[in-house]
């Protein structure tokens, strides 16, 4: 059988989702090409990506990670670069990267697709952390302020870094990381390439997001501030000083939706007698922000919501057939996860019509790092901006 031309190969590879696209890539040499040329001409892929869960098992070795992707049902192993994911804190993940903490709480942007990997500045760049050295001048550990520093540094990161989100710098094809860190829930953020940490004012942060050029930041207490990062001088511009539903309580999540809207999300849960959480139902607000008030809303529609320690996001089910619509795709949230590494976690399926759960990965062993949801991305990120 005669091969397809090249641009007609492309073309055909262009409507795959990135896993497949992979696959693909590796049957033969002169599919290989067609992969290669596709990747290497970004613009000509603009597949919309299925998020996909990542997550590792003891049994498949220290430097792999598993993604399983909802489109097509299936397991891609993917060897990661040093060092082994299994010793990683899973900090945040946005745009198709992760941000990792290894055991001495350094921090690193992965893109598990690309194998790309870039080191974020050091810990000790964190206003609110204090190395301590060594006899010979290293630094052995670290602490923060007024808390005594933990005999193991693994449980260190697990309890310095509480969330990380990664925003792209459209002209420069870079992008900024902000991390909300401890002891008081601290906002810092750094761009690739930059050598430390760069604090922003107020405490008690939960989440951030990207809008319209600005970063939002939603305290644990309701109130909405944003920061202008391109500036020379950041200051903090005050949205709400309370934007938040009495009846919320668990988990409190912002979501933009597909027109830009915001709507908060509140996540409520039950401990098991094993005292393992148990995500049982999930509440929808939209987010006035000119009246600075919640309003409740009646499910999802024809949409569908991924929340967990990712980036959180809502889909249109339409551009993602995949999906079931009105359903909530949810994995463990939980801060200081070292603590329970072998217990069950709280991944599933929430449908929003009758609160029934479902399973989306039979029997799923996954005990560390944390799993979190990946949108896959081939883009390697530019380092010389």
């Amino acid at each position: 059988m005669p091969e397809l031309p090249l641009d007609v190969l492309m073309d055909i590879f262009a409507l795959l989702e990135i896993p497949d696209l992979i696959r693909a890539g590796s049957v033969c040499s002169f599919w290989h090409s067609a992969y290669s040329t596709l990747h290497n001409q970004l613009g000509q892929y603009k597949r919309l990506q299925t998020p996909c869960l990542l997550y590792a098992s003891q049994s498949d070795g220290e430097n792999v990670a598993c993604l399983y992707s909802l489109a097509e049902k299936c397991v891609y192993k993917l060897t990661l670069p040093d060092p082994p994911i299994r010793s990683r804190h899973l900090i945040g993940s946005s745009h198709g990267w992760l941000v990792t903490a290894d055991e001495k709480s350094e921090l690193h942007l992965l893109n598990p697709i690309t194998g790309q990997q870039i080191a974020l500045p050091s810990a000790i760049t964190i206003e609110q952390v204090e190395p301590i050295l060594d006899n010979a001048g290293a630094v052995n550990k670290n602490k923060m302020w007024d808390l005594t520093p933990n005999d193991d540094p693994s449980e260190f990161s697990d309890c310095l870094y509480f969330r990380a989100f990664v925003f792209p710098v459209p002209p420069t094809g870079s992008y900024i990381v902000v991390i909300i860190h401890n002891p008081e829930r601290y906002l810092s953020f750094a761009r690739v390439g930059d050598y430390k940490w760069t604090p922003l004012p107020g405490q008690s942060y939960e989440q951030c997001i990207h809008m319209d050029g600005l970063l939002y930041a939603f305290t644990t207490t309701g109130g909405v501030y944003t920061f202008d990062l391109t500036g020379a001088t950041i200051t903090r511009n005050i949205i709400a000083d309370k934007l938040q539903n009495d009846k919320t309580d668990g988990y409190t999540y912002f979501v933009q939706d597909p027109w830009g809207d915001l709507f908060q999300v509140s996540r409520r849960f039950k401990v098991t007698e094993e005292l393992f959480i148990y995500t049982e139902k999930i509440l929808l607000y939209e987010a006035d922000m000119a009246a600075k008030k919640l309003v409740e809303v009646n499910g999802l529609h024809d949409h569908v919501l991924f929340l967990g320690h990712s980036q959180s996001q809502c889909l249109s089910a339409q551009a993602y057939p995949q999906l079931k619509k009105n359903c909530v795709y949810f994995t463990d949230d939980e801060t200081y996860v070292s603590d329970y590494k072998n217990n069950r976690r709280d991944i599933g399926i929430l449908n929003l019509e009758n609160d029934s759960r479902e399973e989306i990965v039979p029997q799923l062993w996954c005990n560390w790092p944390n799993p979190i949801w990946i949108t896959p991305n081939l883009t390697r990120m530019n380092t010389n901006s």
